[in-house]
């Protein structure tokens, strides 16, 4: 029965000044729903980036050439192609556990079709290289062994280079493109990737048989960059460990000596991108957090002045017979249900901010329980935390003296 009165009465308190106690809730709403719309964006970046990174293909590990020194100069990561076709036939040939090896001469090219022309990046590989990256043609098909053996002048075009060259990625079929003077015919328009993990348009590319892009194109003798994909269940790290130890071997680089290679896995790829999108999430929501924080004050405060403004009347009820821990509840349960309030409407604006604002901006965003529970305890932490000070100087208040306040 006591505990009964003393919520009616701690509700009436609240009723009396709606408008103030909205505004002290605003504080734990804007905090809660900045707290769940920031989790979810973040949660949304890194679903994108695990899609991005598993658009790679399965079981991938990608060699770099590394950097080379002449007179002195170093020519830095990538800089010089130290990686030869050859190095991609030795793995494919002595390490175990390798299904699928392409070699990737890469550059960047102006290609054209009649009055349009458009900068790309041409990627010459094998016909391994769509098994590997789970790359399919949406139209047409991908060169074979025989196009590579002859150098054929024959492309597969991204869904970019299409769209901007031919409008119509069908339009594409048949056509042929020049790049450097050098004719192909498209025979195949990839499926749409997307972007990449670090962010650049997958897309945007022309794929030929590697002979075609060395020799016609590029005109260059080495790789930049070697692709292979491991047998499933296998260990990512043992194959690598294999091909360092055979591309040291092939380089001849004394033991202890930087290699003019990097060899990185998607494993390492993934992780580190998630590292980096998990480190940001945590970011984002401990910023949003101090809301939160802002929000606790601003109750504390509108409490500290409530304690005043009834200063008589808690003198009155404590003539009466109340208890200073009937006090204590009654203010106790005003904060707590402040915070609480404050907590849902937080948590229904921020649900909304995390549907509405993708459709608005080019963001992704992921809604978890997990944020939303913790949201919601910490609005209750909250109102305790912030509330207990003024309810226990309410319930010190000397009767005699609270009945003289003026």
């Amino acid at each position: 029965m006591r505990l009964r009165l003393i919520l009616q009465t701690a509700f009436r308190a609240l009723r009396r000044n709606k408008m103030r106690s909205l505004l002290t809730g605003l504080g734990i709403i804007i905090g809660v729903a900045a707290v769940i719309a920031t989790v979810a964006i973040g949660n949304g970046a890194k679903a994108q980036v695990e899609n991005q990174i598993a658009s790679m293909g399965d079981n991938v590990i990608l060699l770099f050439s590394g950097s080379v020194t002449r007179g002195g100069m170093s020519s830095g990561y990538g800089g010089a192609g130290t990686l030869t076709l050859e190095d991609a036939a030795a793995i494919r040939r002595d390490v175990p556990f390798v299904e699928a090896v392409t070699p990737e001469a890469t550059g960047n090219v102006r290609v054209s079709f009649g009055s349009e022309n458009w900068n790309t990046r041409i990627n010459g590989v094998a016909p391994e290289y769509f098994d590997i990256r789970r790359w399919d043609c949406a139209l047409g098909a991908p060169f074979s062994e025989r196009d590579v053996r002859t150098a054929s002048k024959v492309a597969i075009i991204g869904n970019t280079v299409a769209t901007r060259l031919f409008g119509d990625p069908a339009a594409a079929m048949g056509q042929t493109i020049r790049i450097r003077k050098v004719p192909l015919t498209v025979i195949g328009v990839l499926a749409v990737k997307g972007a990449s993990v670090m962010g650049s348009d997958q897309d945007d590319t022309i794929i030929v048989p590697y002979t075609t892009g060395m020799k016609r194109i590029l005109g260059s003798k080495t790789l930049r960059q070697i692709t292979l994909s491991v047998e499933k269940g296998k260990p990512l790290a043992g194959v690598q460990h294999a091909i360092s130890e055979l591309l040291m071997q092939r380089h001849r680089i004394a033991m202890g000596q930087q290699g003019d290679f990097f060899v990185r896995s998607q494993e390492e790829i993934a992780a580190m991108a998630t590292e980096t999108s998990k480190t940001m999430t945590m970011l984002l929501g401990a910023i949003a957090s101090v809301s939160l924080v802002v929000g606790g004050i601003g109750i504390m405060n509108i409490m500290l002045v409530s304690v005043t403004e009834r200063t008589r009347e808690i003198g009155i009820r404590l003539a009466v017979g109340a208890r200073g821990g009937d006090i204590l509840l009654q203010f106790l349960i005003e904060a707590i249900t402040l915070s609480l309030l404050g907590g849902i409407l937080g948590i229904a604006t921020g649900v909304a901010a995390a549907k509405i604002l993708p459709r608005l901006f080019p963001l992704s965003a992921e809604i978890t329980m997990g944020p939303i529970v913790a949201a919601f305890a910490c609005s209750a932490f909250v109102g305790i935390f912030f509330g207990f000070y003024p309810a226990r100087k309410a319930a010190a208040l000397d009767p005699i003296e609270a009945l003289r306040y003026e």
